[in-house]
């Protein structure tokens, strides 16, 4: 069924915007999905801060040639879903990973990417959904930096109680030493 010019123009302004927000851009292709399990994959999308849509690959072209990009053949053909990512690539790669064990094969299975202006195949998008998100790797960050400081301060414990131990035999040793010299008087 033809669409009007102008919901053509209203679809291009639509996925201009989702891209200029973007950080990366996971494609899939889909065939004989149920409005049940796409409106379960919208929503588990949008928990992950981004957008899914059924894009019409002609018009999603124009966007990716306005942008300077010339995607490879195979990546806009069929039936195309595509996920924007609006923080981090790697949870929705996932998403789009286990979506595709979830459902019967082949009716979903992940094309390609597109991460700061270079296309991905299939393999390396889903090789994104193993990489740590974002807060994974602040958390390594910084249990990097605070190593030094966490060793420095148990160094400086440990030098301090073996003063203390060292004090306490001897002041248990004078006790010994004073209890036995009463003992004798």
């Amino acid at each position: 069924m033809a669409i009007s010019r102008e919901r053509k123009e209203a679809l291009i302004a639509e996925y201009r915007q989702q891209y200029a927000n973007s950080a990366g851009v996971v494609f899939a292709d889909y065939s004989a999905l149920t409005v049940a399990q796409m409106e379960s994959l919208r929503r588990r999308a949008r928990e992950l801060n981004g957008q899914v849509y059924v894009v019409k690959n002609t018009l999603f072209n124009l966007v990716l040639n306005e942008a300077q990009l010339t995607p490879p053949d195979a990546l806009l053909k069929k039936t195309t879903i595509v996920a924007f990512c609006h923080q981090d690539v790697s949870p929705l790669a996932k998403l789009f990973r286990d979506y595709m064990k979830e459902v019967e094969e082949g009716r979903f299975t992940v094309k390609g990417g597109l991460l700061e202006g270079n296309f991905l195949t299939a393999d390396q998008a889903l090789a994104i959904a193993d990489l740590p998100s974002r807060e994974e790797l602040l958390a390594q960050v910084l249990r990097t930096i605070n190593a030094p400081a966490t060793q420095t301060v148990g160094v400086v414990a440990g030098g301090i109680r073996q003063v203390m131990n060292v004090i306490k035999a001897y002041a248990d040793k004078l006790e010994e030493a004073g209890g036995v010299a009463e003992a004798a008087a």
